[in-house]
């Protein structure tokens, strides 16, 4: 296999690209924040995150359409509903750990205390090689050409 080059990608076949435009806002992860942190209901993520009420419409009704987030009625009358994470969201977990431990190192945020709910332990979850087990950064990992994924997208 070659080392893939970045005109191997396009707007179409970007993992990368197409995420962002599903994710890829400061009030959307604020809002992914607020929800992994047990935030469910509207006015309560309006509250802690600062978001005006019409943008955080759009944000939850985007994460709903994509299926990252799934609506449930609590409440008939009026109608009022709390905004749980599906599996498909509780796959960007990583994603929200990663910015934080860098916000936390680069631009000095505080970042949160996470405890390991099975053993206790004080952890900042890293990257690591699911055949070694050994911890990998950028420089550890090369791209490689997928070509199964380039017929399928041709």
């Amino acid at each position: 296999m070659s080392p893939m080059h970045g005109h191997d990608w396009t707007r179409d076949n970007c993992a990368v690209g197409n995420t962002l435009s599903v994710i890829g806002e400061r009030w959307t992860l604020l809002v992914l924040r607020e929800t992994f942190l047990g935030v469910r209901r509207f006015e309560q993520l309006q509250r802690n995150t600062g978001i005006a009420r019409n943008i955080l419409s759009d944000r939850l009704n985007t994460l709903v359409l994509h299926g990252i987030l799934r609506k449930e009625l609590y409440q008939e009358r009026p109608a009022r509903y709390e905004y749980r994470l599906t599996e498909k969201g509780l796959d960007l977990y990583p994603i929200l750990l990663t910015i934080m431990n860098w916000g936390s190192k680069h631009v000095h945020g505080k970042a949160m205390l996470l405890t390991h709910k099975h053993c206790g332990a004080t952890v900042m979850p890293q990257l690591a090689c699911p055949e070694c087990g050994e911890r990998v950064a950028a420089r550890d990992m090369r791209v490689v050409r997928d070509e199964a994924v380039l017929r399928e997208s041709a």
